[in-house]
């Protein structure tokens, strides 16, 4: 098929010719829109597709992904078709009323002693093309929220050392540590958490944010690296109007 593709493209002959014209014609056709044909053909496509996708999630590929966890994961709701990608010999605990995206991937360090652990509370939500990388211990407590393509470097897979790199040795024991969300924990889109990271209850990460050292509880942080912006408002520094009133720094 590609040499006959590849001789077509050439146009070295008047049938190789025609035919280029004529894929190219067709390529080009404009299909008008019929109205009422189009439009109902679209919600039929969208009401089949969404109750095979339903049906699949809740029966298929929601038991068979709880199967594999820990913990009492109660109402557990995957976000896509199809399931998170899990690599590596990493054991999952997850509690109730977590909403995971099907386009997340969870691997685990296989050159330790122990075997990784991540740990996931109740009402977790995970975005995105996020990947978790567990070197010995990633922690979400409840609530934490993620945004998309969040990226957790619980170990890096690789040496330092460039000769040691080469050789295909695995990452070394002092590359590697926990990483911990404590509650209320929200991560913007993009962010990236280092291994030995802590984030305080209640923080705020802003997008693209790259979080090297731990961050204190009850903060706005961002940048690169990471640093803290201000404190956020308690409950107790709003008024009536939602405006805040005092902060304590």
């Amino acid at each position: 098929m590609s040499g006959l593709t590849t001789w077509i493209r050439r146009r070295e002959t008047p049938l190789a010719d025609f035919l280029y014209r004529t894929a190219k014609t067709i390529q080009s056709t404009d299909i008008p829109v019929v109205p009422g044909l189009h439009s109902g053909l679209l919600k039929c496509h969208l009401l089949i597709t969404g109750l095979i996708g339903n049906f699949s999630r809740v029966f298929y590929y929601t038991p068979m992904f709880r199967s594999r966890l820990d913990g009492t994961h109660r109402s557990l709701h995957l976000a896509g078709g199809g399931m998170p990608l899990v690599t590596g010999p990493v054991e999952i605990t997850m509690g109730d009323r977590c909403r995971l995206s099907t386009a997340l991937t969870i691997s685990g360090r296989g050159a330790g002693k122990t075997r990784p652990q991540f740990i996931v509370g109740n009402n977790v939500g995970i975005g995105w093309q996020t990947t978790i990388a567990v070197g010995t211990r990633v922690v979400f407590e409840d609530n934490v929220r993620l945004g998309g393509r969040a990226f957790f470097a619980g170990y890096p897979g690789h040496p330092i050392d460039a000769d040691a790199r080469a050789a295909g040795l695995p990452d070394t024991e002092d590359q590697i540590g926990d990483i911990v969300l404590r509650k209320n924990v929200w991560l913007g889109t993009g962010c990236s958490i280092s291994a030995g990271v802590e984030i305080g209850e209640g923080t705020i990460v802003a997008a693209g944010s790259v979080v090297t050292r731990s961050l204190p509880p009850g903060v706005l942080a961002g940048g690169v690296p990471a640093r803290v912006i201000r404190p956020l408002a308690t409950p107790e520094q709003v008024d009536d109007r939602g405006a805040v009133v005092a902060i304590r720094r």
